[in-house]
């Protein structure tokens, strides 16, 4: 890896120096490259070719560094002093309201622990569930309705009998008993893509073993049953990890009561142009999925998490008035004999039907490429 760091110096990365897209890489970014500012501009166009996936393409450049014309700065300057304090102050209060909520909705309830870490209130039934579900529903859109996106545009396709996959074809007769989706399969764009599916489905997501442990975030996420994995590093838990995913889709699936699973089977955000390889965790359990593909329109910032820092886009998201999603739900996909043999022939069908009817390209690169490339633009605009 770090002959990848020195090549870079100088010319993009060869193919056979790409870390390969399907091998999980759990290790933290890498650390910033230096790159002389004479061949920056040079640098930044192969490395956008190479990784087109992450480029940010609105009016604030890459990694929100460049440079803006004076009206904009004019707006930034009038919303930093009015418009984000007003948000941040109003989605605090959602935020302490709902974890509130949460609190007195588990009081004296023992958290269901299916082993170490792995703690959630998803199993509360009664007036506790209704109420936790439904406030988590209402607050999510008020949340989203703060952060600018005051409508949400949704709709729902039905894909043309041609663009099925040829397995699904074979199968000519549907499943005597369908049951409802075990989890609900989504590109990856942006953290506000949490709010959306909180505030429509409020399924459990995957999250990191230190979400857990924040405060009020941490209750919230074991109210939507969470199952916890440790990203940073390669660990014996991953095996369970998989498992509880697994048992949980089955589970979303057989009962109607349980809470519907909700996965990125990409692994990380894009600029919400481009579809990565999907991994087969959600697909192992042979459970029909629900896919649902999310778009952001923008004409000065992109709301999408791909090559900014988390800061830089948070402020530059409440400093904009108006955000816009766009949402397209597509019906069930019931898997084949076939797919459910294969849980890799299964989560590709499933990728090209949302790139297709989506309008995304399919990309080969992964979290490793993403790596790298946030590692050289660091190097890049080191000053920024």
């Amino acid at each position: 890896m770090e002959s990848e760091l020195n090549n870079l110096h100088h010319i993009p990365l060869p193919p056979k120096q790409l870390p390969n897209p399907t091998t999980r890489d759990d290790r933290p970014l890498l650390n910033s490259l230096s790159i002389s500012t004479t061949t920056a501009a040079a640098s930044t166009d192969e490395l956008e070719k190479k990784f087109a996936a992450f480029v940010r393409r609105d009016a604030y450049g890459t990694m929100g560094c460049g440079e803006l014309p004076t009206k904009e700065k004019v707006l930034l300057g009038l919303a930093l002093v009015t418009l984000v304090p007003v948000r941040v102050v109003l989605a605090m209060t959602v935020l302490l309201f709902y974890y509130v909520i949460c609190r007195v909705c588990t009081m004296l309830s023992v958290p269901n622990r299916e082993e170490e870490m792995q703690e959630d209130y998803a199993h509360i039934v009664g007036w506790r569930r209704i109420v936790i579900v439904q406030c988590g529903r209402a607050l999510a859109r008020v949340m989203l309705f703060i952060l600018g996106f005051y409508w949400i545009s949704e709709s729902y396709r039905i894909p043309n009998s041609n663009e099925k996959s040829s397995t699904q074809k074979e199968d000519k007769h549907e499943p005597e008993e369908m049951g409802r989706p075990g989890v609900i399969i989504s590109n990856h764009v942006s953290y506000l893509d949490i709010f959306y599916h909180m505030s429509t489905s409020f399924p459990s997501f995957v999250a990191k073993k230190s979400v857990a442990k924040l405060p009020f975030i941490g209750l919230i996420s074991k109210c939507l049953g969470c199952v916890y994995v440790q990203r940073e590093s390669k660990s014996s838990d991953f095996k369970g990890v998989s498992a509880i995913v697994t048992e949980r889709i089955r589970e979303a699936h057989q009962n109607s009561s349980a809470p519907i699973m909700m996965l990125f089977p990409e692994g990380t955000t894009t600029n919400g142009e481009y579809i990565l390889p999907f991994k087969t965790g959600g697909f192992l359990a042979s459970a029909p999925v629900l896919p649902i593909i999310l778009s952001f329109h923008y004409q000065r910032f992109s709301p999408a998490w791909d090559s900014i820092s988390g800061a830089r886009h948070a402020i530059f998201l409440l400093c904009q008035f108006v955000n816009y999603m766009e949402v397209t739900k597509l019906p069930a996909y019931y898997p084949s004999q076939q797919e459910k043999d294969d849980p890799r022939l299964y989560a590709n069908n499933v990728r090209r039907l949302i790139a297709s009817e989506g309008n995304l390209i399919l990309s080969d690169v992964g979290l490793a490429e993403k790596r790298i490339y946030h590692s050289a633009l660091n190097g890049l605009f080191s000053q920024c």
